[in-house]
């Protein structure tokens, strides 16, 4: 093989070996913050390992989870806001990961770039690094590429792959009948579902990512850019102290669509729409966007992230469990017979 001074090297074809070294030096300390019981080793090998019984499982069932951000992305890269990105990334496995009654044990992400940017890199991976704290998951490992020709200057892409665990037999849902109360979690806005139709109503509104928010203090890119909100350690607690039954992770599909994945086929809901106020940023949405209230419902979480649905002689305890927590708790509904989500009263 020829060692000509001439010939080409990788970097010339637009990879940058050393930049992505330096990235994985720039991201130990973070990770290091997420360490916990069962994490074997650091970054840095082929692979990553994990010991169970060291994390204090006598008979584990594992439980996986993959997502991405979607076309929040845009906002982000836009905006060069990508300090927080990452915490969405985080919490869209780990919110589910629980729904399964599982603890997140540990985190992987995977980041695709044209060009590895170190600072931009840096910040993405230490908001993951913090999503993975919060949470109290390991971020034992990852994959950054740099792939020239597949992504346009300053874009990227991200996944992220967790892995959870319960004792065998623990496993939700579990136990739901006819009358269990429905709660609800509140959640931080938009969280990372729906940006498809959030940058589509942002394009007829005329604003600017830069401008002031209609429906908050802060600029429209900045509020709509806040991390969809961890559910992990308070319905963890919730499980804990038991009459948990099951757990909806309010993403795509809003609550029309998730609430029946955690319900027997013979059950439904009962929903009362006045039993929360809708945040300003989706009446802002539904104005401007001339949003039908059932596609709200569908396509948004419409304020309430997480929902329970809980025995109903627990529920009074496990509202204060987790208002002690710091979460805004309503009591949404209850569970009833026959199948699909039914509303009554209005969101505005």
């Amino acid at each position: 093989m020829s060692d000509a001074k001439s010939g080409l090297t990788y970097a010339d074809a637009g990879v940058d070996i050393d930049a992505g070294n330096a990235l994985v030096e720039r991201i130990k300390p973070a990770a290091k913050k997420t360490a916990r019981s069962g994490v074997m080793a650091g970054l840095g090998g082929f692979g990553a390992l994990f010991d169970l019984k060291g994390a204090g499982y006598t008979d584990p069932i594992l439980v996986a989870a993959t997502d991405g951000v979607g076309t929040k992305l845009r906002i982000a890269i836009d905006t060069g806001n990508v300090s927080t990105i990452g915490i969405d990334l985080v919490a869209m496995c780990v919110n589910d990961l629980v729904c399964q009654g599982a603890e997140p044990l540990f985190f992987l992400d995977y980041f695709a770039t044209g060009k590895l940017e170190l600072d931009q890199a840096t910040a993405i991976i230490e908001g993951i690094a913090k999503g993975c704290e919060l949470s109290g998951c390991a971020l034992i490992g990852g994959e950054t590429a740099e792939m020239p020709g597949m992504y346009h200057d300053g874009d990227f892409d991200l996944a992220g792959f967790s892995v959870g665990a319960m004792e065998r037999g623990q496993d939700l849902p579990a136990g739901v009948v006819a009358g269990d109360v429905l709660i609800g979690l509140a959640s931080d806005g938009v969280h990372s579902n729906g940006y498809s139709l959030v940058r589509k109503t942002v394009e007829v509104s005329g604003l600017g990512w830069g401008d002031k928010a209609p429906f908050a203090d802060g600029t429209l890119g900045e509020e709509l850019l806040k991390p969809t909100r961890l559910y992990v350690k308070q319905t963890l607690a919730a499980i804990r102290a038991g009459g948990v039954h099951a757990l909806a992770h309010i993403t795509g599909g809003g609550l029309t669509e998730n609430l029946p994945r955690v319900l027997p086929d013979d059950l439904g809901a009962d929903i009362d729409l006045t039993s929360w106020t809708l945040p300003p940023v989706f009446s802002w949405i539904a104005d401007t966007a001339g949003l039908a209230e059932s596609e709200m419902l569908k396509t948004f979480n419409a304020g309430v992230g997480m929902v329970l649905s809980v025995d109903a002689a627990r529920a009074d305890a496990i509202i204060a469990l987790l208002e002690a927590e710091g979460e805004t708790v309503y009591t949404l509904g209850t569970v009833t017979a026959g199948a699909g989500v039914r509303y009554t009263g209005s969101l505005t």
